[in-house]
């Protein structure tokens, strides 16, 4: 093994590394980086363990909450509210009984920078989300319509199953164990996937030329546009 190969195996695949399936020797992102780096990669893919299994948790803690108790969540939050406030209020007050400083809290502040680059962001992906719905009414991309068809009637019949708590507790989970498995199993994923892919492409290209291209004019964009 060279440095290099030493030096990706060391930092955990961090790194991103050349993608032996590229052609050109394409530079290809790993999971950490395509999760977006930092602290919230780390614990999306268990670097961080004891957080990982903190937020698996809580988030089992808060379904068991909000899917079992029956509660509502403006109740569920006041309560929660109302102990913390309660429970801070006692411990001030046994702290000057006993003439001991009580613990400080830390001060919660948001910066002008923090606000505005959230603004920033969530401008930028509104604006991508408008622009996407955008194409799909005006049928620019037949793939995408059918994609988003496809998930919309899925989230339509899982919804019939489970409530939108139980489904956020589920897409938790997945955050926090579908990233992780991939990183682990990545190439053997990678096969898989570039078969299924193969094969859809294949299937969609006969819909394309049988379906598709036989359309009316008027439902088809013009390539060169």
């Amino acid at each position: 093994m060279d440095a290099a190969g030493r030096a990706e195996a060391a930092n955990g695949g961090i790194e991103g590394a050349a993608d032996p399936c590229s052609s050109g020797g394409g530079y290809r992102l790993s999971v950490h980086q395509i999760s977006g780096g930092g602290k919230a990669a780390d614990i999306i893919l268990w670097r961080r363990g004891r957080v990982t299994f903190g937020v698996i948790f809580g988030a089992t803690v808060a379904w068991l909450l909000f899917e079992k108790s029956g509660l509502s969540f403006l109740t569920i939050c006041c309560d929660v509210l109302l102990i913390l406030i309660v429970v801070q209020f006692i411990r001030v007050k046994i702290a000057g009984l006993l003439n001991k400083q009580p613990r400080p809290l830390p001060e919660l502040v948001l910066s002008e920078e923090m606000v505005s680059n959230a603004a920033a962001s969530f401008r930028v992906k509104v604006n991508n989300m408008l622009m996407i719905a955008h194409d799909i009414t005006l049928g620019k991309d037949f793939r995408l319509f059918f994609q988003v068809v496809l998930v919309l009637w899925l989230l339509s019949v899982i919804g019939n199953f489970c409530s939108s708590i139980t489904l956020a507790y589920i897409g938790t989970i997945a955050l926090v164990t579908i990233p992780a498995l991939y990183n682990k199993y990545q190439r053997h994923v990678d096969r898989y996937a570039g078969m299924v892919h193969r094969n859809i492409s294949r299937h969609y290209r006969i819909v394309d030329e049988n379906v598709i291209s036989r359309l009316p004019r008027s439902f088809i964009i013009d390539k060169d546009e």
